[in-house]
């Protein structure tokens, strides 16, 4: 039984649930606790690494995807605190987001050939791009096939950003946060030197779903979810996971109570 998700996104950044829906979500989900981890952003509604919201314990948390030699990889701060070195790291990528949605969304209108109701603002992300598009395109009916066609890794209408190195991010996360981990290492085209990194962060991320809307088919490489919780054995690491929420929906994946109280010890060492 989930009883928390640690993998929310708000409207803060490219999701759908804001801030004040996020207990209303939780108990419809019989969830105890949810980390917000918006992209590249803290949330400007939680003021603690930890706090109550209507009974909810709600974790500040931040996902911020970096440069490594191998690719881009994705890792969850948890319990965070507003450092000057994460808050200039946040505003740097925060205007690199803004130039890159500006120039996909000037793409996707082009290749479309009529405007898109989407202004490119802080927090930006491609799932925004999606939903402006099924909500002004009668070809396009969910946001999977908008990823699919446009604005996918290999589309026409893909434009890269600029991220943080892998150490800098790491550092930085470090220092700001109770717990630093890998996200959703089965995600990437080279797992294994993915879960490497994490021998040097406290947590991995072993529940989440496989497959969604956003273009995730499932697992890639040859490593298994048994293999990933393994690893985490292995390394006395602790076990992270979430739903990756973007819309309102929570509680898809998450932690059993048995792996949330480790969870939660660790940010009580705040």
């Amino acid at each position: 039984m989930v009883v928390a998700d640690l993998h929310v996104h708000t409207t803060n950044s490219d999701g759908t649930l804001p801030l004040e829906d996020l207990p209303a979500a939780a108990r419809r989900a019989d969830l105890d606790a949810v980390a917000v981890t918006d992209h590249d952003q803290l949330h400007p509604g939680l003021d603690q690494p930890v706090v109550d919201r209507d009974g909810l314990t709600v974790v500040h948390g931040i996902e911020l995807r970096v440069e490594t030699e191998f690719g881009r990889v994705d890792l969850l701060g948890y319990g965070a605190r507003r450092t000057d070195a994460l808050t200039g790291l946040v505003e740097r990528v925060q205007r690199d987001r803004i130039e890159r949605g500006r120039a996909i969304v000037e793409a996707v209108e082009s290749y479309l050939g009529h405007e898109i109701p989407l202004e490119a603002e802080r927090g930006i992300g491609r799932p925004d791009v999606a939903r402006a598009v099924v909500e002004s395109d009668p070809d396009y009916d969910d946001i999977g096939s908008v990823f699919d066609d446009l604005i996918g890794g290999d589309g026409p209408c893909y434009v890269r950003r600029r991220v943080p190195s892998v150490n800098r991010a790491r550092a930085v996360l470090g220092e700001a946060c109770a717990v630093v981990g890998l996200a959703h290492p089965l995600r990437y085209p080279e797992p294994e030197p993915a879960l490497d990194l994490a021998t040097e962060m406290d947590a991995v991320e072993v529940h989440y779903p496989y497959d969604g809307e956003r273009g995730h088919t499932g697992a890639t490489g040859p490593l298994t979810v048994a293999d990933v919780a393994a690893f985490a054995d292995e390394h006395d690491l602790l076990v992270t996971g979430g739903s990756d929420a973007h819309e309102r929906e929570l509680g898809i994946a998450g932690l059993s109570s048995t792996e949330y109280e480790r969870f939660a010890a660790a940010l009580d060492e705040l």
